[in-house]
Order: C-alpha cells, then structure tokens, then sequence
C-alpha cells in the first residue's frame, strides 16, 4: 500500500494495482457529490410526496382528533349507545338520510333527535350541547372524517 500525502489530503492506493488515485480525481469526486446528492433527494419518493396528499391527511387526522373529543363517547366505531339504529355505518346513514357529507355536517351542526348539535350557532338550546361547540371548519373536518370511515366500513 503506498501512501502519499498532498495539500492535507492523503491519498491512498495500492502499490501492485497501478498508479493511486491522483488529487485531481478527488478534487472531482468530491465536487460532483453535492450535486448527485441533490439530484437524489430531488428524485426521491420522499421529497415527492404531493402537497394534497398531505394535506389530505393532515385533514383526517385532524377529523379524527375533532371525533375523539367530541363523538367517540357516543359514537365508538361508528356505533350508537344511545340509539343503536343511528350509528355512522354507511347502511345506518343511507336509511336514515345522512350519507353525504352534507347531511352529517347539518346534524353535527344543528342536532337532531337524541343527538346534540356541537355548532357554535347551534338553536334551540335544548337541542345543542353543553359542553364545548365546535367551528365551522371543524365540523366540516368532522363530517369529511366520518364519511370517509363510513364509506370504509369503520375500519380504525
């Protein structure tokens, strides 16, 4: 093994194979790195992820977080322990005359029967609940989130 030493770098190579390296090959090796590392990370599945996939799943997390504060209690699953031909399957909500985002979004909104409403204008008293009221945009979250697990068979 030979060993030389040029400008702080050492360069090695091997006596019986040739000539070592020579600093110039170094010199563009390591320039051409930055670049192929670059052009990698740029190409790369990971730096590609869409942005509306992202924030489509920003969305439902954020859904479920709304629904574990606000429905799990009553609605675990999709279920109903309260009236269990009200649950959020999708057969449930087609017989019912919920099963668009829409109409799960006015329920939320406004109540109906033995469910609440959670929306912050939400009338007549009675009908609304007690506990915290949830904003327009969450309440949209909410409906999105709930129809995508309907639409799953309530899969998480």
């Amino acid at each position: 093994m030979v060993v030389k030493q040029n400008e702080g770098v050492q360069i090695k190579g091997n006596a019986s194979q040739g000539a070592p390296l020579k600093l110039e090959q170094v010199k563009f090796l390591k320039n051409l790195a930055p670049p192929l590392i670059a052009a990698f990370l740029a190409l790369s599945p990971i730096c590609n992820t869409p942005a509306p996939a992202v924030a489509q799943s920003i969305d439902i997390q954020r859904g479920a977080t709304l629904f574990g504060q606000a429905c799990i209690g009553c609605h675990d699953g999709g279920g109903n322990i309260i009236q269990p031909g009200a649950t959020l399957f999708t057969k449930d909500l087609q017989r019912n005359g919920v099963d668009t985002e829409e109409a799960i979004y006015k329920i939320t909104y406004f109540g109906k029967g033995r469910m609440p409403g959670f929306g912050e204008s939400c009338t007549p008293r009675g009908q609304c609940t007690f506990g915290p009221r949830l904003k327009e945009d969450e309440i949209k979250l909410l409906a999105e989130f709930v129809k995508l697990q309907a639409d799953q068979g309530w899969p998480n």
